[in-house]
């Protein structure tokens, strides 16, 4: 039998181990299936929401102006421009009442009035477009255009020249303690109503006869 010497007996044992460990190694290891790549997307980002271009407004002005109309006026317009718009104030305009600084708009309705006439109360000469009302609501007979003195609401009387919410409620009073009116002449009864304001609304109401 032929001897070999210790060292190389440790020598060969040292390979040996290094092969079974590179062996368990490679199986373990070979055979391991790569982690999926994962693509995350990035968060959505909001659109901002569309901005809507400002439409011109419509502005009825009645009352102590050149000419009395509706206007269109741009956004943002106040009763400077719209004064302006029907040509200024007319002679014997209460000017001292109406706020040239007032902003406006759509549909609503600035009455300038007359020296000595009846002033509103904040705010002085504009009234804002009444929220439309149901066909039940309407005053019967009112004559189409025509303002049923005799039936209609405050917010309605108010849409008459002159005619501010003291006026209008003395109207009601009036009807309340003296009954329907006969006429259309007999709302000059009313305090505050005289000829010339009446001459003013007559083409504009009816008693529905």
């Amino acid at each position: 039998m032929k001897i070999v010497p210790v060292k190389k007996q440790f020598r060969i044992i040292g390979l040996a181990a290094c092969a079974v460990t590179l062996w368990v190694v490679l199986s373990t290891t070979g055979c391991a299936k790569p982690e999926p790549i994962k693509i995350v997307p990035p968060a959505a980002t909001a659109l901002p929401a569309p901005t809507q271009t400002p439409q011109p407004m419509q502005v009825y002005v009645s009352g102590m102006v050149i000419a009395p109309d509706v206007y269109v006026l741009e956004p943002g317009s106040r009763i400077k421009q719209l004064v302006e718009a029907a040509g200024g104030f007319a002679d014997g305009a209460d000017t001292a009442v109406v706020n040239l600084a007032q902003p406006l708009t759509d549909g609503a309705h600035v009455h300038i009035p007359a020296l000595g006439e009846e002033s509103v109360v904040s705010p002085p000469v504009i009234s804002s477009p009444a929220p439309a009302r149901s066909s039940e609501e309407i005053p019967i007979g009112s004559g189409g255009n025509l303002i049923n003195i005799n039936l209609a609401l405050q917010d309605e009387l108010e849409t008459l020249p002159g005619i501010g919410p003291i006026t209008a409620q003395k109207i009601l009073d009036y009807r309340a303690a003296n009954g329907s009116f006969t006429n259309i002449e007999g709302i000059m009864s009313v305090s505050g109503i005289g000829e010339g304001k009446f001459e003013r609304i007559r083409s504009l109401i009816t008693v529905g006869n």
